[in-house]
């Protein structure tokens, strides 16, 4: 088992953001590219990103405020991003700083456009200044640097070492799903603090939006229906709500931050949240609690690393899987439930597609979160969907790889049909 190589895997996938992870990774590389550029008085923001980021970007609340896109995530991350927080890039703002963003874009100072690029997570940010100009590539993952070029000097520059997203990679061979199983069998919990701070923080946002009026409100309409006898209070209510409050907060510009999962603060949430909540309900000790948090974060990692960071399917599909996992886990399943419950989830919520980041993915990840329970439930009772229907093989492993060609040969044009929807719709939207 390759003990510390899973405890790197999980610090590098489990990092603390601060809003979605999409214009954060846009304001961090407008940030590093302001850093290098010479003058102080900005004249042009140029921003170049793949459709993926732009989809994700377009509607989703930056946190502090009240205000969406890609321009105005760039004009931040100029003004006063500071790139060395990594995704918590806009930490601090003030509404002064909304304001001074809100005139770089309409003076026209922020233009733009789509890439013409194959890679699913592509940002290049052009700042210039009267003296100079600085330019700054991110791809792969939110806050990969891959060129730094400062007035014609190239500075950094490790895009031919890049490689696309997706399974196959020799450094990624170590993660099956027995040898998660094995690690974390094995695991000293004192080495998990990652999972314990994924608990603390993403807990608090879930309690947050379950609390106060954010977005659709979905957590908070689920709770007050199971007030008011509309619905029952059982763990898969429950789990929804939590993890359902912890998105509307989320989406809708809360300044909390939370731990994401694999470059996606939902994914964090909704890996994590569902299993909480059914732990609390099941009073489990804290230890197995956290051993089916890591379990259900490291099962939505090994599916990520198969569909890749940004695709055309819904990541709360990938993380609903590792919860679900994660609440077999917790309810008494061995490694052959595990697999049961993820044939389950995957005969079940494989077609549901991301149309961007915006305030109802919460109703997505309440969603998922109630067939993740499902799914566990069946697998404990030893009913698992056959392998004889769509995508599922007769073991779990192989029904992943099919989801990876779902997302990496089926889903081009699906993203391409969304994003032309979703801009076409929002300039035909009245002002």
């Amino acid at each position: 088992m390759d003990y510390e190589k899973f405890l790197e895997r999980l610090d590098k996938e489990m990092v603390v953001t601060l809003g979605c992870t999409e214009p954060m990774a846009i304001a961090f590389a407008a940030a590093l590219a302001k850093k290098h550029v010479k003058g102080e008085i900005v004249t042009s923001v140029r921003v170049l990103a793949s459709a993926n980021v732009i989809k994700n970007a377009m509607a989703v609340i930056i946190p502090g405020t009240q205000g969406s896109g890609v321009n105005l995530a760039a004009a931040l991350g100029v003004l006063v991003g500071d790139f060395s927080k990594g995704l918590e890039v806009l930490t601090g703002l003030t509404p002064r700083n909304v304001d001074e963003a809100k005139r770089m874009i309409e003076d026209k100072l922020v233009t733009v456009g789509v890439a013409e690029t194959t890679k699913k997570l592509y940002i290049e940010v052009v700042v210039e200044t009267f003296q100079s100009y600085a330019k700054v590539i991110v791809a792969d993952e939110h806050t990969k640097v891959v060129l730094i070029e400062v007035d014609g000097l190239t500075l950094i520059n490790k895009l031919t070492e890049n490689k696309p997203n997706g399974s196959g990679r020799k450094e990624d061979s170590f993660i099956t799903l027995d040898s998660i199983w094995e690690f974390v069998q094995r695991v000293q919990v004192k080495d998990l603090d990652i999972i314990k701070k994924a608990i603390e923080l993403n807990t608090t946002i879930g309690l947050e939006g379950l609390t106060n009026d954010y977005g659709l409100q979905v957590g908070k309409t689920i709770k007050e229906s199971i007030r008011k006898g509309i619905l029952t209070d059982d763990l898969i209510t429950y789990a929804m709500a939590l993890t359902a409050g912890a998105s509307d907060a989320r989406m809708s510009g809360s300044t909390l931050p939370v731990m994401s999962n694999s470059g996606s603060g939902n994914q964090g949430i909704s890996a994590t949240l569902p299993v909480v909540a059914v732990g609390e309900r099941l009073q489990v000790s804290n230890e197995r609690l956290i051993r089916a948090v890591t379990l259900s974060n490291l099962i939505a990692i090994y599916i990520k690393l198969k569909i890749g960071r940004l695709s055309a399917l819904c990541g709360a599909t990938a993380s609903g899987t590792g919860a679900s996992c994660g609440i077999t886990y917790l309810l008494g399943g061995g490694k052959a439930e595990i697999k049961s419950a993820i044939q389950n989830m995957q005969g079940n919520t494989t077609g549901m597609f991301c149309d961007g980041a915006k305030v109802g993915c919460a109703l997505k990840l309440s969603s998922c979160t109630n067939a993740a329970v499902l799914a566990a439930i069946m697998a404990i009772e030893g009913i698992a969907i056959q392998a004889t229907d769509g995508i599922i093989e007769r073991n779990a492993e192989q029904t992943i790889e099919n989801l990876g060609r779902l997302a990496h040969e089926g889903s081009r044009e699906m993203d391409r049909v969304i994003l032309d929807i979703m801009v076409n719709k929002r300039v035909a939207r009245p002002s």
